[in-house]
């Protein structure tokens, strides 16, 4: 894939969010803001769970070894 067929890509790609989302209509002050308010949460979703759900997962296989007999330790 060359760079032309790429930047047409990704071109089409922001198009595309743009349409989804309705923020076609807004001026570039309101986009900017509602960008910065979107990624914001989604890197908050992507911190919260690389740090809790490990967390969660090794409780969670505690749970169910103490269930099913297995009684040796994951820590």
């Amino acid at each position: 894939m060359n760079f032309k067929n790429l930047k047409e890509y990704l071109a089409w790609l922001y198009y595309q969010y743009l349409l989804i989302t309705g923020i076609y209509v807004l001026e570039p002050w309101e986009k900017s803001i509602f960008n910065s308010i979107l990624f914001s949460a989604i890197a908050m979703v992507i911190y919260t769970s690389y740090v809790f759900v490990p967390i969660h997962v090794r409780l969670a296989l505690e749970f169910f070894s103490g269930i099913f007999g297995d009684h040796s330790s994951f820590s």
